[in-house]
């Protein structure tokens, strides 16, 4: 399955002309924005504190400015987004703080926001707003597959449908050190090499990677995504889409592995991959060889 990052992405357009500020007060867009959050656009929202100016957002509001989506501006820059937006806004330095309070107050208030980029052209302002992401280390990978197996064994054992299929309550599955090892390597080799499929690049199938690492097994089944930052949102994906659903659901499978990768070159956020296997050992499973999939 292949998800984009969850990024807030909006663009607000704000053309404004002969507006006169009570105040007095003259002020660039960037120290308009800082104003206002100080004093919560005048007491309409709670204050928050300034965002950090940054030259990454400088150059994805130049860029935006000169015609890229802003989407593809941010991905440009080394800014692992969490929540983005942009605003353009249009008129004298003296209006910009009276415009930014009538029409996006509670854009340039917002808590969530971290840092802003500016880029002026004329008497028009492309402002950019973001929070930054910190992509997970290896160091949580032991606590995100507990979660996993949580999440999953929640909708196990309750039941669901899975697009027009339903499903009963079934057992619950374990976790395997083997599967997430091999989970990892796929998800890691992906994120290196900056592509997205079931089939590695070596030609191997999930099926043959698992039995490369000694697992034997009688079913494997795969679930790969791009974008998710989160464990949560990751497998409420996966059970959204009735492929994906139908291998977390099928009652065959005993055991499932997880892992994640971040991507280092176009790509920039998390690969994710589970695997799930029917060991051999596991009395009355399926007979024979089998492999499902699903992205």
């Amino acid at each position: 399955m292949s998800r984009l990052p969850r990024t807030g992405w909006c663009a607000a357009w704000i053309l404004t002309a002969g507006f006169a500020m009570t105040s007095g007060v003259h002020a660039d867009a960037l120290s308009a924005v800082q104003v206002l959050r100080e004093g919560g656009c005048g007491g309409l929202m709670p204050a928050a504190p300034p965002l950090r100016h940054s030259a990454v957002l400088d150059h994805a509001a130049e860029q935006w400015a000169h015609g890229l989506a802003l989407s593809a501006a941010m991905q440009n820059g080394d800014y692992p987004a969490d929540v983005s937006t942009g605003l353009r806004v249009g008129g004298s330095d003296s209006d910009m703080i009276r415009v930014l309070r009538r029409s996006s107050c509670r854009i340039v208030s917002s808590r969530d926001l971290q840092d802003i980029g500016v880029y002026r052209r004329g008497s028009d302002n492309w402002l950019v707003l973001s929070s930054h992401y910190t992509l997970p280390d290896r160091s949580h990978a032991p606590a995100l597959a507990a979660r996993a197996l949580e999440l999953i064994n929640q909708v196990r054992a309750s039941g669901t449908r899975c697009g027009q299929r339903s499903f009963a309550p079934t057992s619950p599955v374990t976790l395997s050190p083997t599967l997430a090892t091999v989970a990892f390597g796929h998800a890691a080799d992906m994120a290196e090499h900056d592509y997205f499929e079931h089939e590695d690049l070596t030609g191997r199938s999930p099926a043959q990677r698992v039995r490369a690492a000694g697992y034997e097994d009688k079913l494997v089944g795969e679930n790969i995504a791009y974008g998710p930052k989160s464990i949560d949102e990751v497998v409420q994906g996966w059970l959204d889409s009735p492929d994906h659903c139908e291998n977390i659901m099928d009652p065959r499978f005993a055991e499932m592995g997880i892992a994640y990768a971040p991507g280092q070159l176009s790509r920039r956020g998390l690969y994710w991959v589970q695997l799930l296997a029917v060991p051999r050992r596991v009395a009355g499973s399926a007979s024979g060889i089998a492999q499902t999939y699903a992205r």
